[in-house]
């Protein structure tokens, strides 16, 4: 799936406002950033890896060049994306369970929204706004965002580690390197590939090895010869 980058699952949706009463989304996105309290379920959930809402006004579309017809649309537009690991299901009932009460509050005021809650009816709105990703770069695809969270933690704790350690006597650094492993516990983790989240990434998997298999094969098509 092109939503799909190892672990990580790309999310865009772009939903109609009405243009006279865009102001009040931002009034909202404003006072959201003044007051960032009011979205801190979202800001805890440990499987997004980032999150934001703009406003597009239906005359403010990039354009890339000059002979390029400019659009004629009726509605500005509310674009959210986010990466996130996980399934598209998880994460939106995720969304759904730790801010219901933001989500409606930002998504108000677009067409058709009909509210958070029950699932249903919010799923379905979300999918039919929702723009496949076409090409999604990953720079760690085996890694969820608390994995690239944990590697901070070692990197940080490791040189600590070597600054404490430098003129440190065998006994000292053995105590020293002790007590790191120790306190890296939570954090020294495998990853893994991700888990099934579609058939089409089942089907992929197969695939992949279908051909591993059968490139290690005595007198097989090795490397495509």
């Amino acid at each position: 799936m092109s939503n799909i980058a190892g672990k990580a699952y790309a999310m865009n949706v772009i939903s109609p406002l009405r243009p006279y009463l865009t102001w009040v989304n931002k009034l909202i996105f404003w006072y959201a950033a003044k007051k960032p309290s009011n979205l801190t379920g979202l800001i805890t959930l440990s499987l997004i890896h980032y999150a934001r809402w703009v406003i597009i006004d239906r005359d403010k579309f990039p354009h890339l060049d000059p002979q390029q017809p400019k659009e004629d649309l009726n509605y500005n537009y509310m674009l959210f994306f986010s990466n996130f690991n996980g399934s598209w299901d998880q994460y939106v009932d995720s969304f759904t369970f730790a801010i219901p009460g933001g989500l409606d509050l930002l998504w108000k005021w677009t067409v058709r929204y009909p509210k958070s809650v029950a699932l249903t009816p919010f799923h379905n709105y979300i999918q039919y706004n929702q723009i496949e990703t076409i090409h999604y770069y990953n720079a760690y695809p085996l890694a969820a965002s608390n994995d690239v969270k944990s590697a901070k933690s070692v990197k940080s704790a490791l040189i600590k580690f070597q600054q404490d350690t430098q003129n440190a006597s065998d006994d000292d650094f053995m105590k020293s390197y002790n007590a790191l492993l120790r306190g890296l516990q939570h954090d020294l983790g495998d990853m893994h590939p991700t888990p099934i989240v579609s058939m089409s990434a089942y089907q992929v998997q197969k695939r992949q090895k279908w051909h591993e298999k059968n490139d290690l094969q005595p007198g097989g098509n090795n490397h495509g010869k």
